[in-house]
């Protein structure tokens, strides 16, 4: 178990940095930075959870703080990818900015942040509240159901970013479990494997997406 999930996690956080630093040298235009910067962030703040997690299986040492503090890191990137995807899906399909959403996106990720420094998640003795593990994600998903509307209601004029709100869907699905029941049932945190793949994918949809001559 230990050496798959370990393989699995380096081979992810590879290709995350690799894809980034590729779209950023393919795509230098607008859409090809927060394409890339998105997958930079995604794959760095994931880095910062998984490293020591991996660490954990293999050295015999008390890992318990780093890896809130990974937890941590990876609450805010995950807010921040969202935001970059927000600015994606502006510019890709060349939508006009309204401010009433920009607000709503803005606000629900400044909220966000601010939950998850709270000293009431313990991220270093992770032994955080059930009930506080709920409340801090409640403007995640608000967040996530608005960019998963935004690019279902316009998949279909930009063929090849269609997958993109299926896959967030799905990753939202996977999270949700693990985010709200897996303190007290840990096996559910075996679904943040097909939860990567969703990032993974989307990943490569962004990869196809920079290749391609407009």
């Amino acid at each position: 178990m230990k050496y798959g999930e370990s393989a699995f996690d380096i081979i992810y956080l590879l290709f995350a940095l690799t894809a980034g630093i590729c779209v950023l040298c393919i795509r230098r235009d607008r859409i090809g930075k927060l394409m890339g910067f998105a997958t930079l962030i995604l794959g760095c703040g994931d880095a910062f959870h998984l490293v020591p997690r991996v660490l954990n299986y293999f050295i015999d040492a008390d890992f318990t703080a780093w890896l809130g503090i990974g937890k941590l890191v990876t609450s805010i990137t995950m807010t921040v990818f969202y935001l970059l995807m927000y600015r994606l899906w502006i510019t890709a399909y060349k939508k006009t900015e309204t401010k009433g959403l920009s607000i709503t996106v803005y606000a629900l990720s400044l909220v966000r942040v601010i939950l998850c420094a709270l000293p009431q998640n313990r991220w270093l003795t992770n032994d955080g509240t059930f009930v506080f593990g709920i409340i801090r994600n409640i403007p995640f998903v608000a967040l996530g159901v608005i960019i998963v509307c935004l690019f279902f209601k316009t998949r279909k004029e930009i063929r090849t970013l269609y997958p993109v709100w299926l896959l967030v869907t799905l990753s939202f699905l996977f999270y949700i479990p693990v985010a709200v029941a897996a303190p007290l049932l840990p096996i559910l945190g075996m679904l943040m494997l097909p939860k990567t793949v969703c990032y993974m994918i989307l990943i490569c949809v962004f990869l196809k997406y920079s290749s391609q001559k407009e």
